[in-house]
């Protein structure tokens, strides 16, 4: 007796099975992009800002690093 996992891919093995699954998903597949894919852009968007705003940040604590390191050699402590 076959287990579970060999029927299922007996089932899949066939190229018209998988055209016909495929077929049947498509619309599916369309409504969920068509919902989903502003949240998609917009997620991808704030990860540019987010990495725009980190590197700004470094760049603003590397200045003041330096700042603070030429006035410790110039009056220390």
């Amino acid at each position: 007796m076959a287990t579970i996992k060999e029927t299922f891919l007996s089932f899949f093995k066939d190229k018209e099975m998988k055209q016909n699954i495929k077929d049947v998903l498509r619309p599916v597949t369309e409504i969920v992009y068509n919902e989903i894919y502003i949240y998609v852009w917009g997620i991808c968007f704030f990860n540019c800002f987010l990495f725009i705003i980190i590197l700004v940040n470094l760049f603003l604590l590397l200045k003041v690093s330096n700042k603070i390191v030429l006035y410790e050699t110039i009056h220390p402590v």
